[in-house]
């Protein structure tokens, strides 16, 4: 018999779960989906997805258990995410209900579909990223900051010394450690400890995104 879970991912912005919870409940309900262990958090853009609860939830999962939550923005703040999330799932055999849409991720037709139009949108905010951290280079370099390797530096860190630039504008656009360690080439870890040994945090500028006319 599959175990049920709802997750449910909770803004800062004081957003009122309740109504979203109770939702989750009426969804479980009509379905016979009980009992239902709910799962809640706030959200955070800095915490790698694998590090919530969420990932917890689908690494301790068995086979045929069940994954509730109210709309894709719930399980993730990004295309990304949410499409590393399904898959992370579907690899382990689980299947997530989106209830507000009433999409069932179980490999069927449908949920392929959905797949791949989130795929598709996890490429375009990719090119958004790729796009806002050329502009956010440019803009350091229109400034007047130049790139190097502060003195006293020690090996391990001349590699990240010399993208220091890049560095800042990821932790500027709250791209996760691991992503961000992804498109640098380095490991989370690596990136870790040079942004806590440079001290770098988020300086709040952050580029605007211009999209080229289309062409006739």
């Amino acid at each position: 018999m599959p175990t049920y879970y709802a997750y449910l991912r909770v803004s800062r912005d004081g957003q009122d779960p309740e109504n979203q919870k109770l939702g989750l409940l009426e969804y479980a309900n009509s379905r016979g989906f009980a009992p239902l262990h709910i799962e809640e958090e706030i959200a955070s853009r800095a915490k790698d997805w694998r590090k919530r609860k969420i990932g917890r939830l689908i690494e301790q999962a068995q086979r045929g258990d069940v994954i509730l939550t109210p709309e894709f923005s719930r399980i993730a703040g990004s295309a990304l995410a949410a499409l590393e999330i399904l898959k992370a799932a579907s690899e382990r055999g689980l299947i997530v209900h989106v209830t507000k849409q009433q999409i069932v991720m179980d490999g069927s037709l449908q949920s392929d579909i959905m797949a791949t139009v989130l795929g598709l949108a996890a490429q375009i905010e990719r090119h958004f990223i790729q796009t806002r951290t050329k502009e956010a280079l440019q803009v350091a370099r229109q400034r007047g900051k130049t790139l190097g390797r502060p003195k006293g530096s020690t090996a391990s860190y001349y590699k990240l010394d010399d993208r220091i630039q890049e560095v800042q504008a990821f932790v500027n656009l709250g791209l996760s450690q691991r992503r961000a360690a992804e498109l640098l080439g380095v490991s989370p870890n690596t990136l870790r400890l040079f942004i806590k040994r440079r001290r770098i945090k988020p300086t709040g500028t952050q580029p605007t995104v211009t999209m080229p006319e289309p062409t006739a």
